[in-house]
């Protein structure tokens, strides 16, 4: 398994985002509730530090995150070191597909074989948020307002995620892998259904890149 950190081994944030854009979970009851009512697309950037088992801080990155329901998102990822192009995850509709640019790499499954692996299905909305997770309400801490996620399957790759509000505004998610690795994620320039287009999360791969596995059509 690679690092927490790089999107590729664990594809970790896929199943967070499909689930924040599949359809609307019950208003009201959290604030990832009140989040999702309404949601229709999703524009923002953001940092991210990921820490060992130890708490010492072992990557740093930053990149885009693009959403639009039902379905589709792109998730494009950049580590703060030289000599590293970084990863780009994107879910079609029917497809995730993942290209690790250092390796002129893609690897791709269709969605609903790559849903139970992977944690960004929240935000994207491909599947119902309440059936694939526990979500409870965890409090105001750093002046946000948390909701704690457990998956229900024992096959995903992450233990648990904390997602934090200011508000109307998604802020911060806390991500704990099964090895005791944690990524830190700070949203930044959040644009709440703006507009998004099905070209920006779509994807084709590039001319000379190594295709594994056959996408659904």
């Amino acid at each position: 398994m690679r690092r927490l950190g790089s999107i590729a081994g664990t594809a970790l944030f896929a199943q967070l985002l499909l689930g924040i854009a599949a359809g609307a979970a019950a208003p009201g009851t959290t604030a990832l509730d009140r989040y999702l009512d309404g949601l229709k697309s999703l524009r923002a950037a953001f940092s991210q530090s990921v820490t060992d088992t130890r708490g010492q801080k072992s990557e740093q990155a930053s990149g885009e995150l693009l959403v639009l329901r039902p379905g589709r998102f792109r998730w494009d990822i950049h580590p703060n070191r030289a000599g590293e192009s970084g990863q780009l995850l994107v879910a079609d509709g029917r497809n995730l597909w993942f290209f690790d640019r250092d390796l002129a790499q893609v690897t791709v499954k269709p969605m609903d074989a790559a849903l139970s692996a992977t944690p960004a299905m929240l935000l994207s909305g491909a599947a119902d948020v309440r059936s694939a997770f526990e979500v409870e309400s965890d409090g105001r801490h750093e002046d946000l307002d948390w909701v704690r996620i457990t998956p229900r399957s024992t096959e995903a790759d992450f233990r648990e995620a904390r997602l934090g509000f200011a508000g109307d505004d998604l802020k911060r998610m806390v991500l704990k892998d099964k090895l005791g690795q944690t990524a830190t994620l700070t949203f930044e320039r959040a644009q709440r259904n703006a507009h998004v287009a099905v070209d920006e999360v779509s994807f084709t791969p590039p001319p000379g890149t190594d295709v594994i596995g056959t996408p659904q059509k």
